[in-house]
């Protein structure tokens, strides 16, 4: 149980703790210049160098985790590196489609990072970012996870009704995960009435 605290007044909600594992060392910057490969064989992106300059040229990213994990080996990286990319869409955003063991996460996103610090074969972990402009746009996105990926509803409308009664709070909370796709989809919340822009951190992991 997480207590959400704003403006004298205390909600609580069920949802899960979330952390944010290890750094993350970018993999191919914004400025790499190796010439740019197509997909893998079998249609899904690759995150070396080059993989990354043409996920930069074509702006859309395909990873399989339909095994429930991505391994380090199937977007060409060595199974024992410990680099994590990176990748940051400066002019706009990129398509990303993951597929899961039973459905597909896809988004339009302008950064995705790959957790997985670690010597081991897979990634622990997806994280990409959703923006909105104001709070209706916002509160779509959350019920569009609601929807798309079983994150819980309940705890989706408390927040939404709490923040829409002071929406020049601020409010950090984590909802998920939903599981509907195979995948483990947390949708944690970064909202902060007085800036332009809220942000949703989401983070997809195996289940």
């Amino acid at each position: 149980m997480i207590i959400w605290r704003g403006w004298g007044i205390t909600a609580s909600f069920l949802l899960v703790p979330l952390l944010l594992t290890g750094c993350v060392v970018p993999y191919g910057g914004s400025d790499a210049t190796a010439t740019a490969t197509a997909t893998a064989a079998d249609g899904y992106s690759t995150l070396d160098t080059a993989g990354i300059a043409q996920i930069k040229a074509s702006k859309a990213v395909r990873l399989d985790m339909t095994s429930g994990q991505l391994t380090k080996e199937s977007v060409g990286l060595q199974g024992g590196t410990s680099q994590a990319p990176d990748v940051k869409i400066s002019d706009g955003a990129m398509k990303l489609d993951i597929e899961g063991p039973k459905g597909l996460v896809s988004a339009t996103t302008d950064r995705l990072r790959l957790n997985g610090m670690d010597n081991g074969p897979d990634f622990s972990e997806v994280t990409y970012f959703l923006t909105a402009n104001s709070l209706e746009d916002y509160t779509s996105l959350i019920r569009n996870g609601v929807d798309r990926y079983g994150i819980d509803k309940e705890s989706a409308e408390g927040w939404i009704e709490s923040i829409s009664s002071r929406p020049e709070d601020k409010s950090g909370f984590a909802l998920g995960p939903g599981t509907s796709t195979g995948l483990d989809v947390t949708y944690d919340l970064r909202y902060d009435g007085v800036k332009d822009v809220q942000v949703i951190i989401v983070h997809v992991s195996p289940v």
